[in-house]
């Protein structure tokens, strides 16, 4: 056998499980993309055919190897700022949720939860959204920012970035939190420890049951209900909306909605919700 030969019916075990664990709909038109990029697996693993690879993956011993499957059927595409009014939208609201911690906990206390972090760019973002809004004022911030690619998260740990990775950020916020790279890391910048102190990432995959201690006050998972059919966009939309306070934000992708879905939100604009 031919071991760049992707069979249908290995492709639809290798969909129908992929699915079955993360939520992510391969199609039949993303068969050449799974193909692409499971065949450098399965020539790092010298494995003979796709159809050895997925009974590996599928047993007890291939459950690092099944880590490294899923990374790479992972789409992580992501920017500083990306969406930009999402942004905006929040360093509007987070004065008055802010006031209002203070008033019934009486210390400020602001929690996010970005659900599909990728490489880290938008809780960056996020934490310096946040902090620019606060205007010196001490209050507990703590951004929970998850992904199930643990390739993707190795890169936002660091909060390293090279200079084209960090066009999108303005002039003054990246001198106020990033620090530029010196010797071999010129070119790069890297996130001050301010920022890194209130980020906490982990993998975590969007199909099992949250398990936070806290509830969030902002919840961002943009960009990436549009890889789930509508079944699973219902069942994440629900879980969201168990892990929001009262009076939440749920901010979501420009290009998805929660129209035809049974949820617990009010529309306040295109792509934002509350709870």
């Amino acid at each position: 056998m031919n071991i760049n030969e992707l069979r249908d019916v290995d492709y639809q075990k290798i969909s129908r499980f992929v699915y079955e664990m993360c939520g992510i709909n391969l199609h039949d038109g993303k068969k050449e993309l799974v193909k692409a990029r499971l065949s450098k697996r399965l020539r790092s693993g010298n494995f003979s055919s796709f159809s050895d690879y997925f009974k590996f993956v599928t047993t007890q011993e291939g459950t690092d190897e099944l880590v490294h499957m899923i990374d790479s059927l992972s789409t992580n595409l992501t920017s500083f700022f990306r969406e930009e009014k999402h942004f905006r939208k929040l360093r509007d609201i987070v004065p008055d949720m802010i006031e209002k911690s203070a008033q019934r906990n009486g210390k400020a206390k602001f929690r996010i939860w970005c659900a599909g972090c990728s490489t880290g760019e938008e809780p960056y973002s996020l934490a310096m959204t946040v902090k620019e809004s606060l205007n010196g004022h001490p209050v507990d911030v703590k951004i929970t920012a998850t992904d199930i690619s643990t390739r993707v998260l190795r890169t936002a740990v660091t909060g390293i970035y090279s200079g084209d990775r960090i066009r999108n950020i303005p002039r003054e916020m990246l001198r106020r939190y990033f620090q530029i790279g010196q010797g071999k890391w010129r070119g790069y910048y890297r996130a001050k420890q301010e920022l890194r102190d209130i980020i906490d990432f982990k993998r975590f995959n969007l199909m099992e049951p949250p398990s936070f201690e806290e509830l969030f006050d902002v919840i961002f998972c943009r960009n990436v209900m549009i890889y789930f059919d509508k079944q699973t966009q219902a069942t994440l939309v629900q879980r969201f909306g168990d892990c929001l306070k009262d009076n939440g934000w749920l901010f979501i992708g420009h290009s998805e909605s929660l129209t035809g879905l049974p949820h617990k939100f009010k529309y306040i604009e295109p792509s934002v919700y509350r709870k």
